[in-house]
């Protein structure tokens, strides 16, 4: 594995799909300036949190076709957006309801990890413990 920065990731990248937690470090970390770096055939895929991008400077984005793409699954809030949300406007965006995990195999898996969750408790051996 090789560790390179954010910048030559966007700048190199055809697909940035966000998968990382909320914090102080990366609210917003998909900036207008961030953005600025991608290539115009990149595509931006947000399923991690909402304010890890800012969705004006997105929207801008796609609107001046400086990009190619983007997928969102996650917002500021949680749906339904005021109809007046700058990703209305914006082309080439596809927007979920913040159900992108709902697939079919998604659910049989989590119905699986609940069955065996039950059997290990069962069986004095409880597994995905929260204090």
């Amino acid at each position: 594995m090789e560790f390179c920065s954010l910048d030559y990731l966007l700048k190199n990248s055809d697909i940035v799909s966000l998968h990382i937690p909320l914090t102080y470090e990366t609210k917003n970390l998909i900036s207008k300036e961030k953005i600025d770096l991608l290539k115009k055939t990149a595509i931006i895929v947000n399923t991690a949190r909402g304010p890890i991008v800012d969705y004006h400077a997105l929207t801008d984005a796609l609107k001046n076709e400086q990009i190619s793409g983007a997928a969102i699954d996650v917002y500021e809030k949680e749906p339904p957006l005021d109809k007046s949300h700058p990703l209305f406007e914006a082309p080439n965006l596809i927007l979920l309801p913040h159900i992108g995990y709902a697939t079919e195999e998604a659910i049989e898996l989590r119905g699986k990890i609940v069955v065996k969750n039950i059997h290990q408790w069962l069986n004095g051996n409880p597994q995905n413990v929260m204090n």
